[in-house]
């Protein structure tokens, strides 16, 4: 793939900061740095950090600015890295979403006042097709997607990763909220001490041989201790506040994007409930998502959840909270960071997380002659929607993360 570059490095005599700008507390950072054990080779490539160079993947966000900075700060040759994904004009100017005009500036800015190199990449295409595309085309399909999932997948582990490497730099690091821990001689992936930060659920696809290259030194810190470090530094972006939205969906609404990406693709049809019965039309299965309650465009005497989509059909059913719970979940391309090969994993138990905000639960791999995986919930999850990802962590502490799949289908019962 080429990377067509849209930005050069500053030059080493660049202005660091404008008038009026925060300035870094040197003697602060010193101290906090040695307290949150960001000092030497904290990114443990071996020897003296001045003699690597890393690649610092910045989006414009207060995490991974102050990443680039902490290893800017211990001697590491850094990279800034900021990829431009899109461009749908107004939300360019728009702050909370990620890889956007606003951000990429800022990103910029962050390097030039503590001296580094930074580039901007433009990913625009490669962005389109990987990740806007197959979000459409998933809702299309009846399913709910994970663009950012997608993103990392595709475009950050993928393409940037490469990129790094043909730069000669020696890791990609980044601001995502995971630890990364070598034991038993061999890089494992594990939850963030910040449960509230914890970014594992979108991480579940990145591979071993990636995690040998990748590095995430705020995996261990908190948000506030992030921000803390930010202020000492005197960043311009340590008050940015956290993005929320899908960068491309910058209002939240999904549908005009797909609508926008697929014109005329939408097919109006019926909502049926599960006893058959018809109770209403929609425009799309686009509108709705498995576990929906509101919205659903139709009266009824009890409370009605959508219960599956099927797109073939255009047909939106509807039912009973009760029937929501599935006991056993379908998934494909499955990516496995457990012990030994995913063959041999028939029969472990395991927790699975099926939704960010959800805790991991108790669960058994299922695995049939011909590979493909299933997962046996124990007690049963509610609104597990296709597209969605299944992450599987070690079954007593849910601390590892042993890797995951995309959810194909469910279904109520257990094994046949």
């Amino acid at each position: 793939m080429m990377t067509t570059l849209i930005s050069n490095p500053p030059r080493a005599d660049a202005p660091r900061g404008a008038p009026g700008a925060p300035v870094m507390d040197a003697a602060r950072v010193d101290a906090l740095l040695a307290q949150f054990g960001l000092t030497g080779d904290f990114l443990d490539l071996g020897g003296d950090p001045a003699s690597h160079r890393i690649v610092a993947a910045m989006s414009g966000g207060v995490d991974s600015s102050v990443v680039a900075a902490v290893a800017h700060r211990a001697g590491y040759q850094v990279v800034g890295m900021t990829l431009q994904l899109y461009d749908h004009g107004a939300a360019i100017q728009r702050k909370g979403a990620c890889c956007a005009g606003q951000d990429i500036h800022d990103a910029r800015r962050v390097a030039e006042a503590m001296g580094f190199a930074h580039y901007v990449l433009d990913y625009e295409t490669r962005f389109r097709e990987a990740v806007m595309e197959d979000f459409a085309d998933t809702y299309l399909a009846g399913a709910t997607p994970i663009p950012c999932v997608r993103c990392n997948q595709s475009v950050k582990f993928a393409d940037l990763l490469a990129t790094a490497q043909q730069l000669g730099a020696d890791a990609l690091v980044t601001g995502h909220y995971i630890r990364r821990e070598v034991r038993d001689g061999a890089p494992q992936l594990r939850r963030a001490a910040d449960a509230g930060k914890d970014q594992s659920y979108f991480l579940f696809a990145t591979t071993a041989q990636q995690l040998d290259y990748l590095r995430f030194p705020l995996g261990h810190l908190t948000k506030d201790q992030t921000r803390s470090l930010a202020e000492a530094f005197g960043l311009i972006v340590a008050a940015k506040p956290d993005s929320q939205d899908i960068c491309f969906v910058p209002d939240g609404d999904y549908a005009r994007v797909v609508e926008k990406l697929r014109p005329g693709s939408a097919r109006p049809g019926e909502i049926v409930h599960l006893d058959g019965r018809v109770l209403g039309r929609h425009d799309g299965v686009i509108h709705y998502t498995v576990g929906q309650r509101r919205g659903l465009g139709i009266a009824a005497g009890e409370p009605l959840y959508v219960i599956a989509l099927d797109a073939e059909a255009a047909r939106v059913r509807v039912g009973p909270r009760e029937a929501l719970t599935v006991r056993r979940i379908a998934l494909k391309d499955v990516n496995w960071l457990g012990a030994g090969d995913l063959a041999r994993a028939d029969g472990a138990r395991v927790g699975v997380k099926v939704r960010s905000t959800r805790p991991p639960v108790p669960a058994v791999l299922e695995l049939d002659a011909g590979g493909a995986v299933h997962v046996l919930l124990e007690a049963g999850e509610e609104g597990v929607a296709p597209g969605q990802a299944c992450v599987f962590y070690s079954p007593d502490d849910h601390d590892r993360v042993l890797g995951g799949g995309w959810i194909a289908g469910t279904d109520r019962g257990m094994r046949a």
